[in-house]
């Protein structure tokens, strides 16, 4: 059966009037059907009903006019009677499970007057969705469709996102073409294949929770949740409330049962971001769950498994904290399985160039300003600039310098650096920190009111800021 040459769901089907919003394949609320069975009556009778719903119906009364159709077009849903001449349903159902790839399948409903056990049993193996036993009344084929044909347009737009995503984000907002980053990349595509527990170390600001999210995004779990926890955010005596969850009245102010993030990620991914800040009883508790995948919500008396891959990130020297008694071994070396580690920018200055033009494009496209290059010497400066908060300073700079550029070259009156550890630039501003902050938040509320024609809300919305906060900045700077 030449089901090869069948056109791909995830593209739009000839005739669709395009109507955005949904991605492709999404356009119509409904469906299109293959309906197969050899008793004519009840083809045609269903046949009716259904386009009345406003399907789009195809009917076969023969197994190999089925396999006709289905090899030229898509369809949303399969209905097929069991008992055909030539073929039973069942059979064709198995030609299609081999020949089709799970995400080009139809949804497949299947009609019998004769459903044993077993029948059902190996239907279900092969994909089939729900069963109509004859005689049934037409409302409930109706039902089935509809419920049938939402859940594959919610496949098909999650399926829809993750592509999209993939490509908006291409390596999910990592850049990078030095040797080092290519290495990274190529090191974290790998692990993403496999479920094992990840170490990602980095000074702060070079994209640890990037690379987690390229782990998880590029894994078989991808569909399912990534739950990111930044461990120094969270006070200690509420972490573990917040990693493992806790019942009712487990602790005075629990007034109802709470599921903790490893419950939340069961099936996904969980990212422990600056894991070097946990207590020594929540290392005990982590420990427990990567070697058992098991814990106990606080309060609970049941133990709750779940299946987690974990990607702890940390910013410390870990290693040198076990040596220090500050970190467990084991815990350390159950995280270490495969340990990536990201470089600070100082180390790779070939990628600040290919940065800047990410970043500038953008914090362009946001702001909706015409910037057409950066300054020569400002690219200079900024390469031999040793960039303590890594990309994530990078980023604020060129963020700031796009917001302040008055015409469409980036020049060095727009950039600003937050403190430099070595010596400045030249060319750059040498200000000190508060005072290079005070200065840009100034300048930047100036020209989003100069460019507002001093309607407020409109300077907020050009800021990425609330009216509130803009109050407030201008009392702070007392700007009229």
């Amino acid at each position: 059966m030449p089901y090869e040459q069948r056109p791909t769901r995830w593209g739009p089907r000839d005739g669709d009037p395009g109507v955005g919003g949904t991605g492709p394949g999404m356009t119509s609320p409904h469906g299109t059907i293959l309906l197969a069975d050899d008793e004519e009556k009840i083809l045609k009778r269903l046949g009716r009903a259904l386009r009345d719903e406003g399907h789009e119906v195809v009917e076969a009364m023969t197994i190999r006019e089925a396999q006709r159709h289905l090899a030229e077009r898509t369809f949303d849903l399969l209905v097929v009677d069991n008992v055909m001449p030539g073929m039973t349903g069942l059979e064709f159902i198995r030609e299609v499970a081999q020949a089709m790839a799970p995400g080009e399948r139809p949804q497949i409903v299947m009609m019998t007057a004769h459903g044993t056990t077993q029948l059902v049993r190996e239907a279900f193996k092969l994909g089939v969705e729900d069963f109509l036993e004859k005689p049934f009344e037409v409302d409930e084929l109706l039902a089935l469709a509809r419920r049938a044909v939402r859940s594959l347009r919610l496949q098909t737009e999650r399926q829809y996102l993750i592509s999209e995503r993939d490509a908006e984000f291409n390596h999910y907002g990592i850049v990078g073409r030095s040797r080092a980053m290519q290495e990274v990349i190529q090191r974290a595509a790998l692990v993403a294949e496999a479920k094992s527990t990840v170490l990602i170390t980095g000074e702060t600001g070079t994209g640890k929770e990037m690379v987690a999210r390229l782990i998880h995004h590029r894994s078989a779990q991808r569909e399912m949740p990534l739950i990111k926890v930044n461990c120094a955010a969270i006070p200690e005596t509420l972490l573990e409330s917040e990693l493992f969850g806790h019942v009712r009245g487990a602790f005075t102010g629990a007034t109802m049962t709470k599921r903790g993030k490893f419950a939340l990620a069961d099936g996904g991914s969980i990212f422990l971001d600056e894991i070097g800040t946990l207590s020594t009883a929540i290392q005990s508790k982590l420990l427990r769950v990567l070697q058992e995948r098991e814990f106990e919500p606080l309060g609970a008396e049941r133990t709750q498994r779940v299946d987690v891959r974990v990607i702890a990130a940390s910013n410390r020297d870990l290693k040198q904290m076990v040596t220090e008694g500050r970190f467990q071994e084991d815990l350390y070396y159950r995280l270490n399985v495969i340990p990536i580690a990201i470089p600070p920018l100082r180390d790779r200055r070939e990628d600040i160039p290919v940065l800047v033009e990410y970043f500038v494009e953008k914090h362009r496209q946001r702001t909706g300003k015409r910037i057409d290059r950066v300054d020569d010497d400002v690219l200079q400066a900024l390469q031999r600039y040793d960039w303590p908060g890594n990309v994530r300073e990078l980023e604020n700079a060129i963020e700031r310098a796009v917001v302040l550029a008055t015409g469409p070259v980036i020049t060095a009156a727009s950039i600003s650096l937050l403190g430099a550890t070595s010596a400045p630039a030249p060319g750059l501003p040498s200000l000190r920190l508060h005072q290079n902050l005070e200065w840009v938040e100034r300048e930047t509320i100036r020209r989003a009111l100069e460019q507002a024609a001093g309607v407020k809300k409109d300077a907020a919305e050009l800021m990425g800021i609330s009216q509130r906060a803009l109050s407030y900045y201008l009392a702070k700077y007392r700007i009229d």
